[in-house]
């Protein structure tokens, strides 16, 4: 068929997303990205750019904290079913791990996690309907190097909090910490006494939506003109440059979270840590079926 440039929303699989990194090698001259818009939020490009400064100093320690209303739809769907990607973890989960893959420029080679379903029925999804996605999640990764020469990651993901969404993400290093607070990026080096406000919020977003809180929506606008520029560059518009979509995550960074996220899974069902293995070529289909019912089979038991 004829190829096209791809923005691409996170795969429900791991598997899923082998196929997306394999049809991509066939067009390698084709833009092919994942659209995880935290990258393109400036409070995170401002704080990927000090860690690379050195603000921090070694980064140590990674520390996430998301918390906000309900993720399912007011009706069942697909937000409700965690085989089909629904769940805190692989909507919000996944852009925070491929997030700091980004901030800290490695990856996770062991992760522990629990997730939990506290709201299996409501008002609207009752009856022989349940709820299988995951609405609290709490997952460690060693990130690096081994032993303590790597960085450690702590995420908290709630989504049974009423009020406004909040959205934090805390980096400690031997020198200091950066900290993103919402759209807004604070600092502090070791022997100062206060923070300091390093980026305010930009606005001009519009006001926050339930489906798309105040940093997601601000990093997509900053990722369409971003877009935009990387197709203007060239008048035939068929063509585009790299510059401007330099930090988009590829499919292959794809491909590492959806791992992650499986694995933090199993490691929720097993309660052990788990090693991260990337996926070099696609499994048989029937024997992942298989897995996924089984796996669904125990959440729906406990």
């Amino acid at each position: 068929g004829i190829g096209k440039n791809v923005v691409c929303e996170k795969a429900a699989t791991a598997v899923d997303s082998f196929k997306m990194v394999t049809a991509a090698r066939y067009y390698p001259q084709l833009l092919s990205m994942m659209g995880n818009t935290l990258r393109f939020l400036p409070a995170f490009v401002a704080m990927q750019q000090l860690l690379v400064e050195g603000y921090v100093g070694d980064i140590q320690v990674c520390d996430v904290r998301v918390y906000g209303p309900s993720l399912l739809d007011q009706s069942y769907g697909w937000t409700c079913e965690e085989l089909m990607g629904g769940g805190g973890l692989h909507i919000v989960g996944s852009a925070i791990i491929d997030l700091l893959s980004y901030l800290t420029g490695t990856r996770a080679h062991r992760v522990h996690g629990l997730l939990r379903t506290f709201v299996q029925q409501n008002n609207l999804i009752r009856g022989i309907r349940r709820v299988t996605s995951d609405d609290f999640c709490f997952f460690q990764m060693l990130m690096g190097g081994t032993g303590s020469s790597g960085v450690c990651c702590t995420v908290t993901l709630n989504f049974n909090m009423p009020g406004s969404f909040v959205h934090e993400v805390m980096i400690v290093g031997s020198a200091g910490r950066l900290v993103a607070r919402g759209t807004e990026l604070y600092g502090q080096r070791n022997g100062s006494k206060c923070e300091e406000l390093l980026l305010a919020d930009g606005g001009g977003v519009g006001p926050e939506a339930k489906e798309t809180p105040r940093p997601h929506l601000q990093g997509l606008s900053s990722m369409v003109k971003a877009l935009r520029q990387s197709f203007q560059a060239h008048e035939e518009r068929r063509l585009w440059s790299q510059g401007p979509v330099a930090s988009a995550p590829t499919f292959e960074d794809g491909l590492y979270v959806q791992t992650v996220v499986e694995a933090v899974k199993q490691s929720s069902s097993s309660g052990e840590w788990v090693c991260v293995e990337i996926m070099s070529q696609e499994p048989d289909p029937n024997h992942n079926l298989c897995e996924a019912l089984q796996r669904n089979k125990k959440l729906l038991s406990c």
